[in-house]
């Protein structure tokens, strides 16, 4: 099968994935190498980044937690934004998108220190989180209380290879030290 042909079957099989697809699983659903299919992806990816063009794509494709999905173009996330987060599209509400932040930044943290950080009850939020598979509990501190973490589902989600691609927090605000003795003296 030809490059130019491979593109109709990888995309087509991308837009209905529902997480990433590695080149190997494509590869062998399409009877071709994976340096072949590799390739194309590549070519794909730098096409939807619509370089060379007057007028970018609404969405682009990335290679994030070990394979290559389909994503809104990063240009448009305002907008995209808007839209998932003022319609009745929402899946998250308010409090569930503040505690998970917290928790991508801080993690492992408990309940208790998310509670602090927001200064609100979270343990229904963070059941809600782990139900939908974007936190999980990572471990005991010595009290044993559970610590919880982000998933790679929340990395796909966000469209992040890893959690060191998260923006940084504002220059502005104390770095995890100050707010740890901030915190303590509360």
């Amino acid at each position: 099968m030809s490059e130019h042909m491979l593109r109709g079957p990888i995309e087509a099989i991308l837009m209905v994935a529902s997480e990433p697809v590695d080149a190997f699983e494509l590869a062998d659903v399409l009877g071709v190498s994976a340096d072949d299919i590799d390739a194309e992806l590549r070519a794909l990816a730098s096409e939807y980044l619509g370089e060379g063009q007057d007028h970018p794509r609404g969405f682009e494709l990335r290679e994030v937690a070990g394979g290559w999905r389909i994503y809104s173009a990063r240009a448009y996330a305002d907008v995209v934004g808007r839209f998932v987060v003022g319609s009745s599209h929402a899946r998250l509400s308010q409090a569930a998108l503040e505690t998970l932040a917290v928790i991508a930044y801080r993690q492992p943290i408990s309940r208790t220190r998310i509670s602090r950080i927001r200064g609100v009850n979270v343990d229904g939020v963070v059941r809600t989180l782990m139900a939908r598979g974007l936190v999980e509990e990572t471990g005991l501190t010595p009290s044993g209380a559970r610590l919880y973490g982000t998933t790679s589902e929340f990395l796909e989600k966000m469209g992040l290879t890893s959690l060191s691609e998260l923006v940084p927090l504002a220059p502005y605000l104390p770095d995890a030290d100050a707010l740890d003795e901030l915190e303590e003296e509360l």
